[in-house]
């Protein structure tokens, strides 16, 4: 597995500090957030997923904690729309470049607007996809924020 990813070289580009953790990455498992959790010995709350939204037609990104669901009416707010959905799968692997569990907010084919659920703030470290299966960026929040200039807004039911 390389190192090497569309994400990874955005934050180098950016001089951003961030470290690698590799893991086993399980197509069948059930929710792919907590399988990474679980194979890298990290809270729950730490691993945040990317998930591929559609906001009044148009994509966005939102970045949560694997053991949580997205409010799709706290999204649509935070972004001051009024219709949020999941994309399917194959819209999102076309925007962002990335396969389905291996999709990261960072580097994406498409840059789009990106909202951070608040809890990552409460975190000194969180842990997001690397850009691929089996890859996760381990960064501070803030320096994500600052990095991604994404929204912060509580997303989580």
């Amino acid at each position: 597995m390389s190192d090497s990813t569309p994400a990874t070289l955005a934050l180098k580009k950016g001089k951003v500090d961030f470290s690698l953790l590799h893991y086993e990455y399980d197509p069948d498992a059930d929710r792919v957030g907590l399988q990474a959790a679980e194979a890298i010995g990290a809270d729950p709350a730490e691993v945040f997923k990317s998930l591929m939204i559609e906001l009044d037609g148009k994509p966005v990104c939102a970045v949560v904690p694997s053991d949580c669901e997205v409010n799709m009416k706290k999204l649509a707010k935070a972004f001051g729309g009024k219709h949020a959905a999941m994309m399917p799968p194959v819209n999102a692997e076309r925007i962002t470049g990335y396969k389905v569990g291996g999709i990261s907010p960072l580097g994406q084919r498409k840059r789009v607007p990106t909202v951070l659920d608040e809890s990552a703030m409460d975190k000194p470290l969180i842990h997001i996809n690397g850009g691929q299966r089996g890859l996760q960026i381990r960064i501070e929040p803030k320096a994500l924020v600052d990095f991604m200039g994404c929204v912060v807004a509580d997303l989580i039911r």
